[in-house]
This record gives structure tokens, sequence and C-alpha cells, in this order.
């Protein structure tokens, strides 16, 4: 029996000038409105804020082949439709959530009296390190799911 594996390369980011760019963002983002490079998202999947000109343009393959968007973020795989506008209310449930999530892991690590049943912290280490992948996809879930109901 005869198998191959084919690799297929990862296309590098497409640097164009801020006035095509603008354009490509308004072509591929079907979720929001780009008024400028210089407009500001928030990345539901690592809880970056990020603008038009960090957003990444891939593809294009000689010209003609599909051009996608992606997050500038080093090994975050969101696109378009996990970015939402950076409103203050956004911003303050993001952080109200995160808050909540470093006090459950705190609880978690107190010492406790045996007989106490066990709490388990969603996710969050309450140690001030950098969010986990895992636990920023678990706030991004939440957010995902608030702005689905807002519309």
């Amino acid at each position: 029996m005869h198998c191959s594996i084919s690799a297929v390369a990862l296309s590098s980011p497409i640097t164009l000038p801020d006035a095509e760019k603008l354009d490509v963002l308004r072509h591929l983002d079907q979720f929001r409105q780009w008024h400028s490079v210089d407009d500001k998202r928030y990345c539901l999947v690592c809880g970056q804020i990020v603008t038009g000109k960090e957003i990444q343009v891939t593809g294009g393959t000689l010209g003609i082949g599909p051009l996608a968007l992606s997050c500038p973020t080093e090994r975050c795989n969101s696109i378009s439709m996990d970015w939402v506008l950076p409103t203050a209310e956004i911003l303050a449930i993001a952080e109200k959530m995160a808050a909540e999530e470093r006090s459950s892991a705190s609880a978690s690590a107190i010492p406790r009296d045996s007989s106490m049943p066990r709490r388990r912290a969603i996710v969050g280490r309450g140690d001030g390190a950098i969010p986990t992948r895992r636990e920023k996809q678990g706030i991004a879930l939440r957010l995902r799911k608030l702005v689905h109901f807002w519309g």
C-alpha cells in the first residue's frame, strides 16, 4: 500500500500600502466596518487589541489566489469573525471575567480543611502569570456568546 503525505507551507504575510490594506480589510471583514487602518479590534481568542495595520494579510498566490486576514499575535489563529470593537463595555466585561477567574484560582489554592468540598478553578492561575491559551479561550468563548446575544 502506497501512502503519501503532503505538507502545505504557511504563506507569509503580505506587506501592503495603507490604502490597499484598508481596501482588503473592508472587502474581507464581513463582520465590522473599517474606517481606517488605525481602527482597533479586540481579539476574542488571544485577548489582544490589534489595529488594522497589524492584522496580517496572507494568500494571493501569484496575485490571483484568495486573500485571508489573521490575527498578528503569535500562535493566535483567529480570523475577522473573532474580532470585536473594543468598546469600554466589552473591555470591562473581559476584565471582570479575568478577575473572577483569577479570584477563583486563588480560592482553590488556599489551604483547605479536608472536610470542605474541593473547589475547582474554572480557568486562571491567580499568580500574575500570563494567561494560557486555554484560559484566554474560555474568556473568548464567553465574550463570543455575549456578542452573539447582543447581535
